[in-house]
């Protein structure tokens, strides 16, 4: 049995995997606050997970975990997840006594794009744009996942797209992130609610000025992401996952027509055909917890060691 989990802000999700790698069994609880509530919620999902489905914890061969900020491929050690409040964490270490099986770690958007991949069933170039709270994106050129020369290729929401822009938390002006991710939109919008974001698009639909301009901001931002991904790398499809596509259509119409306004003075950008180049992730999709799990399950590694070789390995099965 191999288990993935995708521990985020707000959630954990974790996934049970079939020999043959089908998902057999699937749960959600809340992710704690800090190092020691992080470790219990991934031991509580994975014993949830377990009773779900009927195995026991001996029959778990291989964990993997996504999990937000950086990890450090050698030791699978997680620094700067602010949204964990967690600011060093050695998960593998941790759960040493309380699971024997195999745990490897891996950031949260990279471990999604190699599920995205899986779950597309094709890994050839593509990119996963993950706009949550944060926005962050894994690329995949000629069957690996691109990490750049140092871990932050796809880092696309700390690109400013407006100099005169919101504050965001890197310490830029207009950055991506600080245009459309979740958090920064919904303190921007100050206003109470179980989905700030939802209730923006339904407050510009009724005409609200405030909702249309946070709207617009965050379809333009989102659109710069995807013009950066495909300028950058040439990925022939961007797949759009994490939170906000919870708003489905709405979302993704909002990005295309973003996308098609842009491009009407240039012929460079409508010869690229940006708005045929999305795709997004259908709603619930499982893709972390999912690309976890396959980087756990993985025994390939390269001659140095590294957990890039592993992820490598995973999308290509």
């Amino acid at each position: 049995m191999r288990v993935g989990l995708d521990v985020g802000g707000t959630k954990t999700e974790a996934v049970a995997l079939s020999p043959r790698g089908e998902i057999i069994g699937r749960v959600r609880r809340p992710t704690g606050w800090g190092s020691d509530a992080v470790i219990q919620s991934i031991l509580a999902a994975v014993a949830e997970l377990a009773e779900t489905v009927g195995f026991a914890a001996s029959d778990i061969e291989t964990v993997g975990i996504g999990i937000p900020g950086v990890v450090e491929p050698d030791t699978g050690q997680v620094l700067h997840a602010v949204n964990l409040g967690v600011e060093s964490l050695d998960i593998p270490g941790r759960l040493v006594g309380e699971l024997a099986a195999r745990v490897r770690v891996a950031n949260d958007v990279k471990a999604a794009t190699i599920g995205a991949a899986s779950l597309r069933g094709e890994a050839g170039s593509m990119a996963y744009l993950n706009l949550g709270t944060g926005v962050a994106a894994g690329i995949i050129l000629g069957g690996d996942l691109w990490h750049g020369a140092h871990g932050t290729a796809g880092e696309v929401g700390h690109i400013s797209v407006d100099p005169n822009g919101r504050l965001c938390g890197c310490g830029q002006r207009g950055c991506i992130e600080a245009l459309c991710g979740g958090g920064p939109v919904a303190r921007a919008w100050g206003r109470p609610g179980a989905f700030p974001i939802r209730d923006i698009f339904d407050a510009a639909d009724a005409g609200d000025a405030q909702a249309r301009e946070l709207r617009d901001g965050l379809a333009r931002a989102a659109a710069a992401a995807v013009r950066v991904l495909v300028l950058t790398a040439d990925v022939e499809v961007v797949v759009l996952g994490g939170g906000l596509t919870a708003l489905g259509e709405r979302l993704e119409r909002e990005i295309v027509e973003s996308l098609r306004r842009e491009g009407e003075g240039s012929a460079f950008l409508t010869s690229l055909r940006l708005c045929e180049r999305i795709e997004m992730l259908p709603a619930g999709s499982p893709a972390a917890a999912l690309g976890a799990a396959l980087i756990g399950a993985d025994r390939r590694t390269s001659a140095t060691g590294g957990h890039d070789t592993e992820e490598r390995a995973a999308l290509r099965g």
